[in-house]
């Protein structure tokens, strides 16, 4: 047991560092490339804090505990949209860019009701993975194009959080690209010791793959999200606090979930538990944003606690019926 928590543990610590080198290096040769802030904001970073997820889920599904990988998903979601916003509202009221609203938003409700209809029949197939990267592809086609009509406002931030002179020096670039692939590798190491100890403190207690999923590696692979999202909502830097967030989520679903599918040849089994309670609880936590964003275009610290409250409450649940 406890070395299966020592594994968990540097495992974790190994996906936090390696998700931040990955992102720095990325955003940088992103930059150097000529890639607008906001648009590495957007896309680079939010795809760099999911980076975790895909690792666990990849490696989870070679070492056939397919349901963990999925339940890590639906898991983080909930931890990113109840924990992770929730706690950011009560440091400071967050306010709903225009954006956020028309885009974002219904993208991320529309992505978690795709998820619950295709894992309806039990099982996430390579097909299921197919739609789910393709849709993935059009999100960020459509979210490029999207940025070209943000206000000067939401620009001016990205330009801030990341300068478009960042990485344009040329000896500085092998640097970088040397960092991205160093953090994806790290990244990789760690989401294998991490699943290893998961797996095994699993079980250890008894308990299934879903669950564990669910709970202690959905907070554990959630720490870059939570880190970016607080820090830039201490600065101030609101859109990106909420943009990083829910462009995570989207990603999760679509590009992490999608690429898991694909690596595996026979699908990913589903248990019942997931499909008839987790996902459906991803899924309303989804659609709860909703009015909660579009009534007075924020989240209000009483609002941030209420769903702070609401994660606890869901994670006692799973604890009291699923262990």
């Amino acid at each position: 047991m406890m070395i299966d928590a020592a594994w968990f543990l540097a495992g974790l610590v190994a996906l936090i560092f390696g998700a931040e080198i990955m992102v720095r290096g990325g955003a940088e040769v992103a930059a150097r490339l000529g890639i607008s802030p906001i648009v590495i904001g957007l896309t680079v970073v939010s795809i760099g804090t999911s980076l975790p997820e895909l690792a666990v889920g990849v490696v989870a599904v070679q070492e056939g505990s397919g349901a963990l990988a999925v339940g890590n998903i639906a898991g983080t979601n909930v931890v990113n949209l109840l924990l992770i916003l929730g706690l950011s509202a009560l440091i400071v009221p967050l306010a709903m860019a225009g954006r956020t609203l028309r885009f974002e938003l219904p993208v991320m409700a529309g992505a978690a009701v795709l998820m619950l209809v295709l894992s309806l029949d039990g099982k996430l197939t390579q097909t299921d993975g197919l739609i789910l990267v393709a849709g993935a592809v059009a999100y960020t086609v459509a979210l490029i194009r999207a940025t070209r009509r943000e206000t000067a406002a939401v620009v001016h931030e990205y330009d801030e959080e990341y300068p478009p002179e960042v990485g344009t020096v040329r000896t500085r670039t092998p640097l970088h690209v040397a960092m991205m692939i160093g953090g994806i590798a790290v990244v990789v190491i760690g989401a294998d010791w991490l699943v290893d100890g998961a797996v095994g403190m699993a079980r250890s207690f008894g308990i299934s793959d879903a669950l564990i999923g669910l709970t202690v590696v959905a907070i554990g692979t959630s720490a870059p999200e939570l880190v970016t999202t607080v820090v830039s909502t201490i600065r101030g830097n609101r859109d990106i606090a909420i943009g990083n967030l829910l462009g995570s989520s989207i990603y999760n679903i679509l590009l992490i979930l999608g690429a898991t599918c694909l690596v595996a040849s026979e699908g990913l089994a589903l248990p019942a538990s997931l499909v008839r309670i987790d996902i459906p609880v991803m899924v309303a936590v989804a659609l709860v944003c909703i009015p909660i964003f579009v009534s007075g275009r924020r989240v209000s610290r009483g609002e941030g606690g209420a769903m702070v409250g609401a994660y606890l409450a869901y994670l006692a649940f799973l604890l009291i019926t699923q262990s």
